[in-house]
């Protein structure tokens, strides 16, 4: 996603074991193509060095409230009100405690006064410091001045004890970021998006399906989540991470996604069909495992249910958008699609180059909407296009 590009982001470090993580966050958070600055508390230098920060953002490191340094005095104004976020990782149950009461004692709880930027908080802490109520209170009067609270992770911590209270990695909280950053234009909004393949089983062991691997429609599910919609995704067998914050459906047949796609469509205000459907089953598939006896075994099929058109029947208000997939005359075939199966656009894209298409992360598409109007984008990644199939919604 592209909302951290060219943002001030300043990170709070504050004491606990947890703070070697946010040297990497540091560095994913310049990746996805931010500017970092750091503030730390004076216990959390005893963990890391503020030179290790200057040295992996670029910027200076502020630590003492009061600094005699030209370049860094008054950073808690100065950089409050340059930033475009703020995190703090980890965010100790001390330093929860002082932003819920309004404390300013030292640099960072001074500039958390005058942040008004969005605010991540990435708790890290003992398991039963995390469960404390004192803590729990601290977290919900927080939440209730719409700070934003990262969960931790459950797992094993350095003190040796096992339970939630650990730091998430670097790429969990940069894509909470992201959420922070991107416009809410989808609120109120339901979507509902298909990905990745269907399987049609010979026998138990044995299916037909195709290459999709599901990155086209997860990228525009996450998109829409960090716009703001409520986002069902009805996926069929992939290796992505499911994105955060959207109700996952799981299916493996083109029935079994029908089903879940006509059991939530009522309420949806836009549905995008991305997934990559098997148009034909076999007729009777086999209970036992098909035995290698015969120089040709002989299958037969039948249609599936064609999920994008029966929507298209009983859309009405409904934003529908379709994929087409093609190898040859590919405007023809789009344009025959978005009109038969009554779509208000169809992304469409030809398949065979490297860079575009199933596997790529990187797509070559062309928009055709209802009104006969099109649009040709460039090669851009599958992130990008999800976010201007979104855009289309308010043509």
């Amino acid at each position: 996603m592209k909302y951290l590009a060219n943002k001030t982001i300043v990170l709070g470090v504050s004491g606990g074991i947890a703070c070697y993580k946010s040297v990497g966050l540091v560095r994913q958070l310049q990746k996805a193509g931010a500017s970092v600055f750091v503030i730390m508390t004076r216990n959390a230098t005893r963990f890391v060095g503020p030179l290790t920060f200057e040295a992996i953002s670029g910027n200076p490191v502020c630590v003492e409230l009061f600094d005699t340094t030209p370049e860094t005095r008054f950073h808690h104004i100065q950089w409050a009100e340059m930033a475009d976020a703020v995190i703090v990782a980890p965010a100790t149950a001390n330093i929860l405690a002082k932003i819920a009461h309004g404390i300013a004692d030292d640099a960072l709880t001074t500039f958390m006064l005058a942040v008004q930027s969005p605010v991540l908080l990435c708790p890290s802490m003992n398991t039963r410091m995390w469960a404390n109520k004192a803590v729990q209170d601290n977290i919900e009067m927080i939440q209730e001045r719409g700070l934003s609270i990262l969960t931790p992770d459950t797992g094993e911590l350095a003190c040796g004890t096992s339970g939630a209270g650990r730091q998430p990695d670097a790429s969990v909280i940069v894509s909470y970021a992201h959420i922070l950053l991107a416009p809410k234009d989808l609120i109120g909004r339901n979507i509902l998006v298909t990905a990745g393949p269907t399987l049609e089983f010979i026998d138990p062991v044995r299916f037909i399906s195709n290459p999709s691997s599901g990155k086209m429609g997860y990228s525009i599910a996450e998109a829409a989540m960090c716009r703001g919609a409520n986002v069902v995704l009805v996926s069929g067998p992939t290796q992505l991470d499911i994105p955060m914050g959207v109700q996952f459906i799981s299916v493996e047949t083109a029935d079994e996604m029908a089903k879940a796609v006509f059991e939530h469509e009522a309420n949806m205000d836009m549905i995008i069909k991305a997934a990559a459907v098997a148009d034909y089953k076999v007729a009777l598939p086999s209970e036992q495992k098909i035995k290698k006896n015969d120089e040709h075994l002989h299958i037969s099929l039948k249609k599936n249910t064609d999920i994008l058109k029966e929507l298209g029947r009983r859309k009405k208000d409904k934003f529908l958008v379709g994929f087409a997939a093609e190898t040859q005359d590919l405007i023809d075939n789009a344009r025959h699609k978005l009109s038969q199966k009554n779509l208000d656009m169809i992304v469409a894209n030809l398949i065979g180059p490297e860079d575009s298409g199933f596997q790529a992360d990187t797509n070559r598409v062309m928009f055709f909407f209802k009104d006969g109007s099109h649009q040709d984008l460039p090669l851009d990644s599958k992130e990008n296009i999800a976010h201007s199939i979104l855009n289309a919604y308010f043509r």
